[in-house]
């Protein structure tokens, strides 16, 4: 564990750390196993909630996100770059309301829910019909 660098991205770090202990035996045999465990983290996480204790929620969530990256690693997925994509996709569909609202006069501030998801929703299609060409 000593090989992986403490100020390395927590995402990275976490993928890194169960690949050292896999390497060693210390793994799940099964990616179902895996899955079984993240949907028990999703729970204590539920469970924490309803407790209110906002250092056990902080360290639930933590426990479902390395979950997560377990299985992110049985599905041979870096979870830091999949992270990257998926934050790099959502800002460019918010870019995307966020120009439309002003194209139709309006401010973010002053506009509902509805509307941006509307927009959202708009880009998405787009997004799927480029993708298919």
């Amino acid at each position: 564990m000593d090989g992986v660098p403490k100020k390395m991205p927590s995402l990275l770090r976490a993928h890194r750390l169960q690949e050292k202990a896999s390497k060693v035996g210390f793994d799940w045999k099964r990616k179902e196993d895996v899955w079984k465990k993240v949907v028990e983290e999703i729970d204590e996480l539920h469970a924490a909630e309803r407790k209110r204790s906002h250092d056990h929620l902080e360290e639930e969530y933590g426990d479902l996100l390395f979950a997560l990256v377990n299985y992110a690693r049985f599905l041979r997925i870096n979870p830091e770059s999949a992270l990257g994509r998926s934050t790099k996709k959502f800002a460019k569909r918010f870019q995307r309301i966020e120009g439309e609202i002003r194209k139709r006069g309006k401010k973010l501030e002053h506009s509902t829910l509805e509307e941006m998801d509307a927009i959202w929703n708009e880009g998405k299609k787009l997004e799927k019909k480029s993708h298919l060409r």
